[in-house]
């Protein structure tokens, strides 16, 4: 994924929760603006153990080039049929 791409989703207002989805088969919600940081080439996902939880449990790294597909939560929820 491109950093401007990326950078653009977080930036967008009003904020649109996202799923991001990677070559390894992890799979990050990103909920809130305040918990990813993006950089040249990686980002750093703050990770919460509650969905409504605006500060991170812990970090993780992620290496842009390994995001494979991004999607609005709300419409991977109604794909799934929930």
């Amino acid at each position: 994924m491109q950093t401007e791409d990326l950078a653009r989703r977080v930036q967008q207002r009003p904020f649109v929760p996202f799923r991001t989805y990677l070559t390894d088969g992890s799979i990050y919600d990103l909920r809130h603006p305040e918990l990813i940081m993006v950089g040249k080439r990686t980002a750093v996902v703050g990770v919460t153990s509650n969905p409504q939880q605006k500060h991170f449990d812990h970090l993780v790294d992620v290496d842009l080039l390994h995001i494979v597909r991004v999607e609005a939560i709300e419409a991977s929820a109604k794909t799934n049929g929930q």
